[in-house]
């Protein structure tokens, strides 16, 4: 859903009969971000505590045991 609402602002700026305002596309894209970034978090998240599910955010492909990382010598 998010990468077809940025696609349509996109749309949107490139009318030339009716563009979006620059300061709306902005704010749009700015969410965006924070979004995507809790995305990474949440992935993070379960990569770091092997945990088996996610808080829904990111729908789970599969129900398998995802290996714990370990730190780095």
């Amino acid at each position: 859903d998010l990468r077809n609402h940025l696609f349509e602002t996109l749309e949107r700026l490139k009318d030339k009969d009716e563009p979006l305002e620059l300061d709306r596309a902005r704010a749009i894209a700015d969410v965006s971000k924070v979004i995507v970034e809790s995305a990474k978090v949440e992935v993070y998240f379960l990569k770091v505590t092997g945990a088996l599910k996610s808080t829904d955010f990111l729908p789970a492909l599969e129900e398998t045991p995802r290996p714990k990382l370990t730190a780095a010598k």
